[in-house]
């Protein structure tokens, strides 16, 4: 692994002409940013929820991200690229050699335009919020339903992801976040899901259970014409079989954890008005908490990667205990 990031680090690796290459890491990706496309390769991980562990897996996962993601950022997914090693170095879509592992190759998108950079520069206004609820809800109205999906949407198929979540948290209590506010978390949500079961019911039978998109935060949305929304979950369906007002959640969070609270409302409102939402508190706040819990988790899950450098491992620790403790808020 560290001998291909070496070679794609290299400009004369990739098939497109570019200045330079940055790496960026997530937990299960190799993301090689060029001047003007990214290349998205699979790390060979196995999580239990997702197994990128053989090359053919790894294939299957690059062609479901394309075909996902042109749902809602068409422009952007350009398709699926081998990398090739030739016996002495990799190289991207090079046609002699070995094929050892694919990438995603998609258009980069300005970075000063994602949700994120704008929020960050006091810019995110109320209509930006606005075009988002309404994208989001047209998507959400169009999005793939069927009796299967419908099954994710029942509480003890959703107890799964949580039950799941917890199993695999447990392991940074003391690390990442603290006994005491795992217990309590984890004692809220199965009180909730005996106290509110009907809630469930309730959602399948007004067909609010779709394929939505799993992983709605600001960093995956661009504030340019048509509001691209791209990354979505490929990797295990259940992640986005689910209500779309778990898709909606992760993206208020995500403005509550920035500081963004009353953007959090403004969305929430425009939403609720264009998908023609009643008050949903209690299942918002149920799903706030549950994408909070995740973001803590799959951001210690860096703190085992062996490919990430001490620094980047204390950070890592210190923002998913920032998400952790923002889920206790909520309760």
């Amino acid at each position: 692994m560290s001998a291909m990031i070496d070679d794609l680090l290299d400009p004369a690796a990739l098939p497109d002409e570019t200045g330079s290459v940055t790496l960026v890491q997530t937990h299960i990706s190799l993301v090689f940013i060029a001047d003007a496309f990214v290349y998205k390769v699979k790390k060979p991980v196995d999580f239990g929820f997702l197994d990128f562990t053989s090359l053919g897996k790894r294939a299957h996962a690059c062609r479901q991200e394309v075909l996902l993601n042109r749902r809602l950022a068409l422009e952007i997914y350009e398709g699926v690229v081998p990398v090739v090693f030739d016996g002495f170095r990799h190289r991207v879509g090079a046609e002699r050699g070995e094929v050892v592992d694919y990438a995603v190759k998609m258009r980069r998108i300005p970075e000063e335009r994602l949700m994120k950079a704008v929020f960050r520069r006091g810019e995110l206004n109320e209509r930006h919020l606005e075009d988002i609820a309404r994208v989001l809800s047209n998507f959400h109205r169009s999005a793939r339903r069927s009796p299967e999906i419908d099954t994710f949407g029942r509480a003890e198929a959703f107890r799964v992801n949580t039950d799941e979540n917890f199993a695999q948290v447990e392991k940074y209590c003391g690390i990442s976040i603290d006994r005491p506010l795992f217990e309590a978390l984890r004692q809220w949500t199965d009180v909730f899901y005996r106290a509110q079961a009907a809630l469930f019911e309730e959602r399948i039978a007004a067909g609010k259970i779709r394929d939505c998109h799993g992983d709605l935060h600001m960093e995956h949305i661009c504030l340019t014409e048509g509001i691209p929304i791209f990354d979505c979950i490929e990797f295990n369906d259940r992640f986005r079989y689910s209500d779309t007002l778990a898709d909606v959640a992760f993206l208020m969070m995500d403005l509550d954890y920035h500081g963004g609270g009353s953007f959090s409302e403004i969305f929430w409102d425009a939403y609720r008005r264009f998908a023609e939402e009643g008050d949903r508190h209690d299942l918002l706040t149920f799903y706030k908490v549950y994408r909070a819990f995740v973001r803590g988790k799959v951001i210690s899950f860096q703190l085992d990667d062996p490919n990430i450098r001490n620094e980047a491992k204390e950070k890592a620790a210190q923002t998913a205990r920032a998400y952790f403790e923002l889920a206790g808020g909520y309760i």
